[in-house]
């Protein structure tokens, strides 16, 4: 079996559940105000050893992470050894408190806004600050009164061997100050930072090992290309660039040409790694000579940069391909996902090779897992980029679309589904971008097999149907929207089905088909969505009838008479409506009740036993509703009513599917009429038969045994009802022996 196709190990569900459900693992410390100081475990003699905190941690990572939840990190409960925190813009020095008390080896805390770096090492312990070896403050704030502050307090961590300082107001001074006072840093990332002037590195030629200066705006090109051809240790160059600005060229009048700088990374016999994405190599042929000259290359990155379609980088009878040289570019699939996987914080680098992408898997022959994770995680990283949702949603269609999502574990779905709807939620109002999402979420395998929030699911699919007037997207919206009402709880269906906007977008379009005459896929699955929504749920019935959902399906039954496919949810909707006591009087008129008698008779079982289901919770309701419509005429249909149940043969497959059997309790005690609880017998009959594992529980769960068996004590009930109920509890006893 395929690792991605299994699900995680114990520790990692175990950790990822911890995470989704602090409260319930997690006692809170309060103040006088009810604010939450901080969490602590229930039993105080718990204690994760680092390889647990560490996981721990990471999960957390994918919440928001503040001030409270870091509290968790109590040193008498958890030690941390290496520390990742990749979005820290919600903490402050009250939650990086928690840190002095651990022995720190690597810290990363990326996007940190409400304090300073001077304040994050002001938070870490003496141990720490002695030993750290790695330090990552990517795009976070210095503090301009506090500048040569951090710098002086960056320059005490003497054992540090690697700094990111990247995207901060790091600049040239800071450079000096660290390339004079750090005597073991190896490792600097100073992209997009402040820096203009390289030439301090000089100070460190003799270890610096990796040096990445992505996006950073030198004063002196010549100069700056002249300091790194002395950094004769250097092993990692990346000097790419997104602006698409030329730097180096051919041309006699440039301040730099190309061959100057390969002449100069000549001179750096260590290289394994070389980033040039973004720079438009005009020279090939200096490219080659490069790569002759340094056969332990590894790594050569040229994304955006037209050399990488090179015969040298695509074809494998070429006789300068190298097959161990890993690549980023755009002109293979194996360049493109190579990009993803490195450039994941590069926005212009992901949106384009999401592009790139999406050209080469419009028909893949089988699941690629690789791909859909690397995807995702662009998804994450730039939640709020337009172009990369577009495109990354694009994407996942085509990783998921037909056969291929039958193929892939449950857990990548609902990861696929839950950055979806996050992106459905952030761009509401973009039509490419909702497309998109509502191709990858229309299928049965994802809405049905998968487990997500199905309410904010439905919420969203609605606001998509209310947005947009496109009627291949309206088709989806109304699919999506009919099989998640049937899978969301009672409450939540009544929280759905309420909101006006949303029933009068499903009535007009009911009403739109109506009037085309139309039939269509559309037509049903709207209908389909109004059942469900009002299903159990008499405040959606209510909201219903007040925006005139009875006279417009009225006029629906009229115009589509005998199309049993409208027929069944018309009267399955209206079905719910009689459930409910206080609104049955509104299907008391003329008019439905000579279409019900009729429909009482169908050929069609499914719509006879809508209509008969309606019969009985009228008839049900006592003596007033008999008098309203001719009490001889109301007696002769309940008489058709037990004569149809009791003609009905078994259906194939199971004809309905129930929340619970609350409607039908009050049924089986409609003595004065036994057609009643004959049909509420046949009812539960028949799906206990059908689906005997699921409604049998519902009856146990419900009280319904109790119920059926007080009602077979009863000396007036009639034989065909009690056959019904023994046979009921027959399967009952067999799926529950001991019942």
């Amino acid at each position: 079996m395929n690792m991605n196709d299994s699900p995680g190990s114990l520790q990692s569900i175990c950790v990822e559940f911890i995470s989704g459900n602090l409260n319930s693992v997690f006692a809170t410390v309060e103040d006088v105000n009810g604010n939450i100081l901080k969490h602590v475990f229930r039993d105080n003699s718990i204690y994760l050893p680092v390889s647990v905190s560490e996981l721990l941690l990471l999960a957390l990572n994918k919440i928001k992470l503040t001030d409270q939840i870091l509290t968790l990190f109590n040193p008498s409960f958890t030690r941390l050894c290496d520390v990742y925190i990749k979005d820290a813009s919600h903490l402050t020095c009250k939650g990086l408190r928690v840190l002095r008390s651990h022995k720190i080896s690597e810290l990363v805390v990326i996007k940190l806004v409400h304090a300073t770096v001077n304040d994050l090492i002001g938070c870490l312990g003496e141990w720490t600050l002695q030993n750290i070896r790695l330090l990552n403050v990517s795009q976070s704030t210095f503090g301009y009164s506090e500048k040569v502050r951090v710098i002086i307090a960056l320059s005490k961590l003497k054992k540090l061997k690697c700094l990111d300082v990247s995207f901060t107001e790091f600049n040239s001074q800071g450079l000096q100050i660290i390339a004079s006072d750090l005597p073991c840093l190896e490792s600097l990332n100073i992209s997009g930072t402040l820096v203009s002037d390289i030439s301090h590195l000089r100070n460190c030629k003799d270890r610096l090992k990796s040096l990445t200066m992505y996006n950073l705006k030198l004063s002196c090109l010549k100069d700056s290309v002249q300091v790194v051809s002395e950094l004769r240790n250097l092993q990692h160059l990346d000097i790419s660039d997104d602006y698409g600005e030329p730097h180096f060229n051919s041309d006699e009048n440039s301040d730099v040409k190309f061959a100057d700088l390969f002449e100069a990374l000549n001179r750096l016999p260590s290289l394994v790694s070389l980033d040039l994405s973004g720079r438009h190599v005009s020279d090939v042929n200096s490219l080659k000579n490069f790569l002759n000259s340094h056969k332990k290359l590894q790594f050569l990155g040229l994304m955006e940069n037209p050399a990488c379609k090179d015969d040298m980088f695509c074809r494998p009878t070429d006789p300068m391909f190298n097959p161990k040289l890993v690549v980023t570019g755009f002109a293979t699939e194996n360049q493109v996902l190579e990009a993803l996987r490195r450039y994941t914080q590069r926005r212009l680098y992901v949106v384009k090779s999401l592009c790139y992408l999406y050209a080469d898997i419009q028909n893949l022959p089988d699941v690629r897992v690789d791909i859909i994770e690397l995807v995702l995680e662009g998804m994450k990283a730039f939640p709020l980029a337009l172009g990369i949702q577009v495109a990354a949603t694009a994407c996942l269609y085509n990783l998921t679309k037909g056969s291929l999502n039958t193929k892939i574990h449950p857990n990548w779905l609902r990861k696929i589904v839950e950055c979806t709807l996050l992106s459905m939620e952030n761009f509401p109002n973009q039509l490419q971008l909702q497309k998109n999402a509502l191709l990858t979420l229309c299928s049965d395998r994802m809405l049905q097999d998968v487990s997500f929030n199905r309410y904010h699911c439905a919420e969203l699919v609605m606001n998509s149907l209310m947005a947009f007037d496109d009627p291949a997207m309206n088709r989806m919206s109304v699919a999506i929207c009919s099989i998640l009402a049937a899978r969301i709880s009672t409450v939540e269906t009544s929280n759905l089905g309420a909101k006006t906007n949303y029933m009068n977008r499903l009535l007009d379009i009911v009403k739109t088909k109506k009037e085309q005459g139309d039939i269509d896929i559309m037509m049903k699955f709207t209908l389909s969505a109004l059942w469900n929504l009002t299903d159990e749920s008499p405040k959606t019935c209510g909201v219903f009838l007040h925006l005139g959902g009875l006279q417009l399906f009225l006029s629906v039954l009229v115009k589509f008479a005998g199309e049993s496919a409208v027929e069944t949810k018309v009267l399955g909707l209206m079905n719910n409506i009689a459930e409910v006591s206080h609104l049955r009087v509104h299907l008391m008129k003329d008019n439905f009740i000579t279409a019900l008698r009729s429909l009482l008779h169908s050929r069609h079982i499914d719509v006879s036993y809508f209509a008969a289901g309606i019969v009985a919770h009228l008839t049900s309701e006592g003596e007033s509703f008999w008098y309203f419509w001719n009490q001889n005429n109301w007696s002769e249909m309940v008489t058709e009513l037990g004569t149809t149940v009791m003609n009905w043969d078994v259906p194939a497959t199971e004809m309905v599917a129930y929340r619970s059997f609350n409607p039908f309790y009050p049924l089986f005690q409609c003595f004065k009429a036994y057609q009643v609880q004959l049909w509420a017998a046949w009812a539960v009959h028949h799906v206990c038969l059908k689906n005997p594992k699921r409604y049998c529980k519902m009856l146990v769960e419900e009280g319904g045994v109790e119920i059926l068996r007080s009602l077979l004590k009863t000396p007036e009930l009639h034989s065909a009802v009690a056959h019904l109920c023994n046979e009921i509890l027959q399967f009952i006893k067999e799926e529950f022996p001991n019942i």
